[in-house]
């Protein structure tokens, strides 16, 4: 009887326990209400269309400004009050420590005026103070050899009689060559200092000169290195330096980012599966992130024939990390609303 009544009673019960969830599933839960974004997505401005990710840029690129030379900076031209204004071509931003480089450049400008007065000094010889005494050396050793020849011809008579010894009569004669001698090396070095200095050693000096003047002109080029000028006609967009910094010359450092505004480019990424469809004079448009009410009208400027990888992922699932893309520029339309400078545009190419 006992094993009748569970072979009932346990079924019975399993059935009305499951009977109660799917009742609590249908019925008894909760239903959340349907929430709407709170931005809405960018809807499509055209009806046929490439969609890509553009960035605004200036009318230049964004021009990132380094120091040319490693060192600490000694003085900002351009405040963090300044960013957004608008600078001339060739305005000072900052400078990084140049006293070593002015110290050597006095040295270097001091070895310039030794060099060109050592020309000049060769150029000028021979002085005419220096050629009356050399003559008058030549003179002297004319009139000693006019003695020793006396002398010795006095003494060839008497020595052919005996009348002096052999001895004697050689020295008169080896005093007589050494006369003439001294005679002909006072001639040849007054003869060497009437014909001036020597080509080469004029060369040398020339040679010196030009040496000293590169060692300024480099001295002089590295001190401007340290003054960083801004390259273009356009406006601040960002200020990353403050004196007392030091700062190296090592790539991807921007201390000062410029670019001209007066119009704006969008670089579009357009993905490697899109490129066969592309035409460059198709219509574009762009939409900011965050709004859809707002259009911006596109005009094609150029495309960049080489293809990239690409560097900015969006996160979709069927993203591939090796797609390569196809960067164009095109410029924003005067009249729209106003964008800034590294926003991203969802753009629609027709």
């Amino acid at each position: 009887m006992i094993k009748r009544l569970r072979s009932f009673v346990l079924p019975g019960i399993a059935l009305g326990m499951l009977l109660f969830s799917v009742y609590h599933l249908l019925f008894a839960a909760e239903r959340l209400p349907k929430v709407s974004p709170l931005v809405e997505p960018p809807h499509k401005a055209l009806a046929s269309v490439i969609c890509g990710t553009g960035l605004v840029e200036a009318r230049t690129e964004n021009i990132a400004i380094g120091a040319a030379v490693p060192g600490t900076i000694m003085e900002v031209s351009v405040s963090q009050e300044k960013v957004g204004q608008q600078i001339e071509k060739g305005r000072p931003l900052f400078r990084v420590d140049d006293r070593h480089l002015k110290a050597q450049l006095k040295v270097h400008r001091a070895s310039l005026k030794s060099a060109e007065a050592e020309l000049g000094k060769l150029k000028q010889q021979p002085r005419l103070e220096d050629l009356p005494p050399s003559a008058a050396k030549v003179k002297a050793a004319e009139a000693n050899f006019q003695k020793m020849k006396d002398q010795f011809d006095r003494s060839v008579p008497l020595f052919q009689r005996k009348v002096i010894p052999a001895e004697e009569y050689t020295t008169k004669k080896f005093s007589l060559a050494e006369a003439e001698q001294k005679l002909r090396q006072s001639e040849a070095e007054h003869a060497l200092l009437k014909a001036g200095a020597w080509l080469p050693d004029q060369e040398l000096a020339q040679a010196a000169i030009e040496v000293a003047q590169a060692n300024v002109e480099q001295t002089e080029t590295e001190i401007e290195r340290c003054l960083v000028r801004a390259p273009v006609d356009g406006q601040i967009l960002k200020i990353d330096v403050r004196p007392g910094e030091y700062v190296s010359s090592a790539p991807g450092k921007a201390l000062v980012m410029l670019g001209d505004l007066t119009r704006l480019h969008v670089r579009v990424d357009i993905d490697e599966q899109d490129i066969p469809r592309f035409s460059s004079s198709a219509k574009a448009a762009a939409v900011p992130r965050g709004t859809t009410n707002l259009r911006h009208e596109l005009k094609f400027v150029r495309v960049e024939p080489y293809v990239t990888p690409k560097k900015s992922l969006t996160g979709d699932n069927t993203e591939r990390v090796d797609t390569r893309v196809l960067q164009v520029l095109y410029e924003i339309q005067p009249g729209t609303e106003k964008v800034y400078v590294g926003q991203q545009l969802d753009v629609f190419i027709e």
